[in-house]
C-alpha cells in the first residue's frame, strides 16, 4: 500500500529522503550466480550524478554506492541486496523560507494534505533525489538483462522546451550534459543559458529504447508489457505523458499504413506499435517517449498560501535543475530495465519450457 517499491518477482524498494543521511534501495529476487560489483553500478549514478555541468544543479554528491547485502564473493547470493548511496551535500538552510508555503507545481501541498507533516529539505521523498536509487537498481538489471538476453538500453533528449532536437546518431549523447543525439549542442545551450538568466525553467522531451529484446514478455490482461512501462515511467519525477511507439500520432493514422506487417522469419516491416502488441512484446526494439513537465523550483515570484490558508509570495532558492528532463535520460533506461526483468523473469517462470514454431526464431528463453 505505501507504493515505494516496484515490481514483484524482481522487486525494488526505495528509501531514505532528500537531505536525510542516505538514500537507497533493497532488491529482492535477482538470481544468484550473476557477478556484481559496485564497479557495475557506479558508471550509470556517474551520468545521473548531479553537480556535472553548469546546466544542472550544483548540489556536488559523489554518489558513491555501497553494496550492504546480497553479494557474497563478488557473486549476487539470491537473497536481497541492499544499494546505499550516502548524502554528503545538504543545505537544508535553503528551503527554510517555504518550510511553512507550498511552492505551485511541486508535491508540497499534496504530501501535507495526505499525510499532515512534510519533510522541507530539498522535497524530502518527492525529490528527484530518490532517483539515484533507481538508477543503480537498474544497473542491476540491466547487467542480468545483456548477459541473458543481450538486451540493451538507450535514452537521448528530443525536445528541451520548445527546441526540438534532431538525431543523428546514439554515439553522440555520451559527449554532450543533454544526452542529445547530436554533435552541435550550441543551441540547447544558448536557450538554457537564457532560462538560466530568467531565473525560469522548462520541460523536456525523451527518447528510450530498448534493443535486442526477447519475444513473448508481458502478462495481459492487466499486466501487460506496455501498461507496466507506463506505471513505471509516471512514478519518475516530473513524467506527464508516455507513449509506446508512435503514441498520440497514431490518432492520424489509417489501418492500412499503421500495422506492422510480419515478414519471413518473424520479423517485421515496421515498429509503430513500438515493440508490443496485445501487452507482449514482439521482439522489435521497444520504443518509448516521455513528457517532462518544467522544473516546479524557480526564482520566478509565483503566488501560493501558507500553512494557515494566507497568500504568499513563493521565490524558490536553492541549487535546482532549470530542466530535469537533462538528467532523466539515465533514471527513464533504468525504470525501462527493471520492468523489462520483471517480465523476464515472469515469462521464464510460466512459459520457459514453451516450444517455438520453426521459422519464427527463438522465444525468450
Amino acid at each position: 500500500m505505501s507504493g515505494n517499491t516496484l515490481g514483484n518477482l524482481f522487486a525494488v524498494t526505495n528509501f531514505g529522503e532528500s537531505h536525510g543521511p542516505a538514500i537507497g534501495c533493497v532488491i529482492d529476487g535477482c538470481p544468484p550466480g550473476m557477478p556484481l560489483s559496485e564497479a557495475d553500478i557506479q558508471p550509470e549514478l556517474d551520468r545521473r550524478r548531479p553537480g556535472t555541468s553548469k546546466f544542472v544543479t550544483q548540489r556536488n554528491e559523489a554518489d558513491q554506492v555501497e553494496i550492504l547485502s546480497g553479494v557474497y564473493q563478488g557473486l549476487t547470493t539470491g537473497t536481497p541486496i541492499c544499494l546505499l548511496i550516502r548524502n554528503t551535500d545538504q543545505r537544508s538552510k535553503d528551503y527554510g523560507d517555504i518550510a511553512q508555503s507550498f511552492r505551485p507545481g511541486h508535491a508540497d501541498y499534496t504530501y501535507w494534505r495526505k499525510y499532515g507533516v512534510r519533510d522541507p529539505r530539498g522535497g524530502g521523498r518527492s525529490s528527484a533525489r530518490l532517483t539515484a536509487p533507481t538508477v543503480a537498481a537498474g544497473a542491476v538489471a540491466r547487467k542480468w538483462l545483456k548477459e541473458r538476453h543481450g538486451t540493451t538500453f538507450h535514452g537521448c533528449m528530443t525536445h528541451v522546451g520548445e527546441l526540438a532536437i534532431g538525431f543523428e546518431g546514439w554515439e553522440h549523447v555520451p559527449n554532450n550534459p543533454f544526452f542529445a543525439p547530436v554533435a552541435d549542442v550550441s543551441a540547447i545551450e544558448d536557450y538554457m543559458n537564457a532560462l538560466r538568466k530568467r531565473g525560469d525553467s522548462c520541460g523536456a522531451r525523451l527518447r528510450v529504447t530498448a534493443r535486442h529484446m526477447p519475444v513473448g514478455l508481458g502478462e495481459p490482461i492487466y499486466d501487460r508489457l506496455d501498461a507496466d512501462i507506463a506505471h513505471a515511467l509516471m512514478g519518475l519525477n516530473a513524467v506527464k505523458g508516455v507513449e509506446i511507439g508512435d503514441g498520440f500520432a497514431s490518432v492520424a493514422h489509417q489501418g492500412s499504413a499503421h500495422g506492422d506487417s510480419l515478414l519471413p522469419g518473424g520479423t517485421f516491416e515496421s515498429n509503430r506499435d513500438g515493440g508490443v502488441l496485445g501487452g507482449i512484446s514482439t521482439g522489435q526494439d521497444l520504443e518509448v517517449a516521455i513528457a517532462i513537465k518544467p522544473t516546479s523550483s524557480i526564482l520566478v515570484p509565483r503566488a501560493s498560501l501558507n500553512t494557515e490558508g494566507q497568500p504568499v509570495e513563493v521565490i524558490t532558492k536553492g541549487r535546482h535543475d532549470p530542466c530535469v528532463g537533462i538528467r532523466a535520460t539515465p533514471i527513464a533506461e533504468a525504470l525501462l530495465a527493471l520492468v523489462v526483468m520483471e517480465h523476464a523473469l515472469r515469462h521464464r517462470a510460466q512459459c520457459g519450457d514453451v516450444a517455438v514454431p520453426a521459422g519464427f526464431g527463438a522465444a525468450a528463453p
